[in-house]
């Protein structure tokens, strides 16, 4: 039997964003790049029409998700469980014909790498963005990245994944598509390094 390759699709993918919080801001490695990789990956996601899923952990202690990110116009849960894949979630992708999920926010090694293990071992895809993923140490990052791969998981960039969706310069989204990951490549450029 062929091993699954990851293709992505519109279609059967969603996009989980991992407690990107405001008290977690001072601490995690690089969060700026964190957030603008998510901010676009978000915009992309917008314009095709692929279901969003925010967690927040403890928001009542750690806040909620930061202000750059918008995220009033999908579903955000609140937990207190390290791993995104809660009851709530569960039902939420049972709802939508989900077998990809592309993942990206904090911190690597506890809720993004337990989160990637609960949906591999339920049989979805995870494909982490490996410039939308941090900690506030490199080695756990750098060590979750490693784990989740072992694990099955695929590793990948937010432009690679954004390109993926469209697949062709003829789709009718590639012009928006195109525009969005220019204008993240500029931005990124400008900090002062990539994760």
């Amino acid at each position: 039997m062929l091993r699954s390759i990851g293709r992505l699709t519109p279609e059967t993918t969603a996009f989980f964003v991992c407690d990107i919080q405001s008290k977690f801001a001072p601490h995690i490695h690089q969060f700026k790049n964190v957030i603008l990789a998510t901010n676009h990956m978000m915009n992309v996601c917008n314009e095709l029409k692929i279901p969003i899923i925010v967690t927040e952990q403890y928001p009542k202690g750690l806040g909620h998700t930061v202000s750059e990110l918008d995220v009033s116009k999908h579903s955000v849960f609140e937990k207190t469980k390290f791993s995104m894949f809660v009851p709530e979630v569960e039902k939420k992708l049972k709802e939508l014909n989900t077998k990809s999920i592309v993942i990206s926010g904090i911190e690597s090694h506890v809720c993004v790498q337990q989160t990637s293990l609960d949906l591999l071992e339920k049989g979805y895809e995870v494909h982490l963005l490996e410039d939308a993923i941090s900690s506030q140490f490199p080695n756990d990052r750098k060590v979750a990245i490693e784990r989740v791969r072992q694990s099955g998981g695929f590793i990948t960039t937010t432009s690679s994944v954004m390109l993926e969706l469209v697949k062709d310069a003829s789709h009718p989204n590639f012009k928006n598509v195109s525009k969005t990951l220019k204008q993240f490549q500029d931005e990124r450029a400008q900090l002062p390094s990539s994760l």
